[in-house]
């Protein structure tokens, strides 16, 4: 019996399992295509009696478990042994099961716990500002985008004034140095006037 659960059996039963299903599919692909590959076989009768053959041997073997929790928990095979709750006394079964230490464990579970609550915070943040609508966001960013538009443009209409009010300011400065000029020649042109007339 320990050979049917042997790693080199289960191989070999992998095996023949996968080369039978690989001949029944040649011997497919020989029946649509109207060919032989071999002269004188045809593979489709050759792997159906092999696939036959593998599941009669499937049939016979006894199933093969993957997992031995009755080592872990003895009696789990047994369906007429007598069960206990694990909830009537968990430390005492904790404490029973060899190399584990039930302080460590309840550590362990606390600090865990403690993690996925703040998992648990963390995600309902996040589904909070799922929700949030931000729907007139992009209008709201266009409109400011226009409005600093429009900022550059009156701060570039503010400079284009300043540099003309500049250029007002010395133009006056000339005007009213050529009036005072022009006062000065007025006076002379009264004074020769005057000295004439007498």
């Amino acid at each position: 019996m320990s050979f049917i659960h042997s790693k080199g059996f289960l191989y070999v039963k992998n095996l023949i399992i996968g080369v039978g299903a690989a001949v029944v599919l040649l011997g497919a692909l020989e029946k649509i295509e109207h060919t032989q590959f071999i002269p004188g076989v045809s593979l489709i009768t050759v792997g159906l009696l092999v696939e036959a053959g593998l599941f009669l041997m499937l049939g016979i073997l006894p199933p093969h478990k993957e997992y031995y929790w009755e080592k872990l928990y003895p009696g789990l095979d047994d369906y007429s042994a007598p069960m206990n709750a694990i909830l009537d006394s968990p430390q005492s079964q904790v404490d029973s099961l060899p190399g584990i230490d039930g302080d460590k464990m309840d550590q362990k579970l606390s600090g865990m716990l403690t993690e996925l609550q703040s998992m648990s915070s963390s995600l309902g943040s996040l589904k909070a500002l799922q929700e949030v609508d931000f729907s007139g966001t992009s209008e709201q960013v266009k409109k400011m985008g226009d409005f600093y538009t429009n900022l550059n443009e009156a701060m570039a209409n503010i400079n284009d004034s300043i540099e003309d009010t500049k250029r007002y300011k010395e133009q006056l400065s000339a005007l009213n140095g050529n009036l005072g000029s022009l006062n000065t020649v007025y006076g002379n042109v009264l004074n020769a006037m005057s000295s004439i007339g007498k």
